[in-house]
C-alpha cells in the first residue's frame, strides 16, 4: 500500500492512484481508517422517511404499455418532471442476464489487483479502462469506489479488449438495455408531445452508450466518506442496475425542504433517471437527477455492486464532426413548452470538458449553459438556429 504524507495531497493522490489497485487496495491492505484525501463534510440534507420513498419513486410496468400506451406514457411523464427517477418492470432485460452481469462485474474487482492493473488508465481514449474516480485530481475529496469503464455504442470495443471475467456477459447485457433505451426515449418523446422517435432521432439521445460497474468496497469509517458524492449524471438518460445492497438516495425536491429519499433496490427491477443532457434538451421541462451513493457499512458482508448504462453524447463526434446538442422550443403556437431556449446549445467537446474540468464538485453542470433570464428570450432565436438537432421548432 502506498504511504501518505498527509501534507501534500497531490504527491499522495499520484501515489494512491500509482499503485493501479484502487479503494479495494486500501480495503486488502488491511486499512482501518479512511485516508484524509477521501474524507467529506457532512451533507445538510435531512433523509426523507421511508414510507416517502413510494410515492416519490414510482414503479412503472413497462408492459402495460401494450395495452394503455397513453396511462404508461402519464407515468413515465409525472416522474421525469418531478423527481426525474423511476423504476421500471417488464423491461425484457431477463433476470438471469442481470444476475450474470451483477456476478461478472463482482468478479472483475475481486481479482487480484495484478490482473485488474493492465486495465488501469486515465486515457479518455481507451474504450475500456479501470480507475477510481475520474475526478481524482479535481474533486474536493475523492470517494469510496472503483469503475470499470467499457464504451458501447457507437464504438464497442473488440471482444478481447473486455476483461475476461466480463467478456460475453457484457456485450449482451448492453444490447438488452439498449433496446430498453429505446423504448423508454419513445415514452419520454410522447410525455413531450413529440412523435415517439424525436428524441432518439432528432435530439441525439441515442448517439452513443456507455456501460460503467461501479464497485463499492466496505469502509471502515463510511461516516467520514461517500461512495459517490451528490451530483446529477452527464448523460440523457442512465439505466440502473443496482444489487441487494441498497444505498443509493436521490435528492426529493418537495416541500417544505429538499431531503434524501432512498431508492430501494427492487427484484427484476432497474432504475431510470434523467441526465442533464435530457434536461436540456426538453429545455427544463424534464428534470435532472440528483442522487448519491452511500459508503458500504464495514460490517457489510460483501461490496455493493451496480452497472449502470449512460445514454449520451456521441464522443467520437467531437473530433471528426462536431454535432450541436440544443433545446427543444415551442413553435410559439402555445402548448406547455417554453417558447425561449433555456439552456444555450453545446458540442461534445464543450459540454465533457466543462463536465470532466469540474469533477463532482456538488455542482449541476447545468447552470454552466443556463442563459440568464434576462436575455433568454432574446437569444431563443440565435440558440435554435445554431444546434444541428433538436433546437428546431418541433413540428407539427
Amino acid at each position: 500500500m502506498a504511504t501518505f504524507s498527509g501534507t501534500d495531497r497531490l504527491r499522495d493522490l499520484h501515489a494512491f492512484d500509482d499503485t493501479k489497485a484502487g479503494v479495494k487496495g486500501l480495503v486488502d491492505a488491511g486499512v482501518t481508517t479512511v485516508p484524509y484525501f477521501f474524507r467529506h463534510h457532512p451533507d445538510p440534507l435531512p433523509v426523507a422517511a421511508p414510507s416517502e420513498a413510494a410515492a416519490a419513486i414510482p414503479l412503472i410496468d413497462l408492459a402495460k404499455a401494450d395495452v394503455d400506451r397513453g396511462h404508461v406514457v402519464s407515468q413515465v411523464r409525472s416522474a421525469a418532471e418531478s423527481a426525474g427517477l423511476f423504476q421500471v418492470v417488464n423491461h425484457g432485460v431477463a433476470g438471469e442476464l442481470m444476475d450474470a452481469m451483477l456476478a461478472a462485474a463482482r468478479r472483475f474487482n475481486e481479482q487480484p489487483a495484478e490482473a485488474k492493473a493492465p486495465y488501469y488508465t486515465r486515457d479518455l481514449g481507451s474504450k475500456v479502462r479501470f480507475f477510481c474516480n475520474f475526478d481524482l485530481f479535481q474533486s474536493p475529496a475523492a470517494q469510496w469506489r472503483d469503475t470499470l469503464y467499457v464504451e458501447m455504442v457507437p464504438d464497442a470495443p473488440s471482444p478481447e479488449e473486455i476483461p475476461p471475467p466480463l467478456r460475453g456477459v457484457a456485450e449482451e447485457f448492453a444490447a438488452a438495455v439498449w433496446r430498453l433505451g429505446e423504448r423508454v426515449t419513445e415514452l419520454l418523446s410522447e410525455a413531450l408531445g413529440l412523435p415517439p422517435g424525436y428524441l432518439a432521432e432528432h435530439a441525439g439521445c441515442m448517439d452513443g452508450m456507455s456501460m460503467v460497474a461501479q464497485y463499492y468496497p466496505p469502509c471502515p469509517e463510511p461516516e467520514k466518506t461517500m461512495g459517490t458524492t451528490r451530483h446529477s449524471d452527464p448523460s440523457f438518460l442512465t439505466v440502473l442496475l443496482q444489487d441487494e445492497s441498497g444505498g443509493l438516495q436521490a435528492v426529493l425536491p418537495r416541500p417544505p425542504e429538499e431531503r434524501w429519499v432512498d431508492v430501494p433496490p427492487v427484484a427484476g427491477a432497474l432504475v431510470v433517471n434523467v441526465g442533464d443532457l435530457l434536461q436540456l434538451v426538453s429545455n427544463g421541462r424534464l428534470r435532472s437527477m440528483e442522487h448519491r451513493v452511500l459508503p458500504t457499512a464495514a460490517s457489510a458482508a460483501r461490496a455493493r455492486v451496480a452497472v449502470a448504462c449512460f445514454f449520451r453524447l456521441e464522443y467520437s463526434a467531437s473530433l471528426t464532426r462536431p454535432r450541436s446538442y440544443g433545446p427543444i422550443v415551442d413553435s410559439g403556437e402555445g402548448g406547455a413548452r417554453r417558447a425561449a431556449a433555456v439552456y444555450r446549445s453545446t458540442t461534445p467537446r464543450d459540454f465533457l470538458a466543462y463536465f470532466n474540468g469540474k469533477g463532482l464538485d456538488g455542482r449541476s453542470a447545468l447552470e454552466h449553459f443556463r442563459i440568464p433570464e434576462a436575455a433568454a428570450a432574446s437569444s431563443a432565436v440565435d440558440v435554435v438556429s445554431s444546434s444541428t438537432t433538436a433546437a428546431a421548432s418541433i413540428p407539427r
